[in-house]
């Protein structure tokens, strides 16, 4: 009862694939400049826990 695909998707379902992939990538990134802005305590409290952590793991 296998389901694996052992032909090669149709250029109209790559280019459907890649138009949403696209999509859902444009609104990743309005979703993080979006929340950058209005949360601009969150990306500071980040960087500040990422310098901690870079100076933890430091070597002498």
């Amino acid at each position: 009862m296998s389901t694996e695909r052992n032909e090669e998707p149709t250029p109209e379902e790559v280019r459907d694939r890649l138009r949403r992939r696209a999509i859902f990538l444009r609104e990743l990134a309005e979703a993080r400049e979006l929340r950058r802005r209005v949360t601009p305590h969150r990306s500071r409290r980040a960087r500040i826990h990422a310098v901690l952590r870079r100076r933890t793991f430091r070597l002498h």
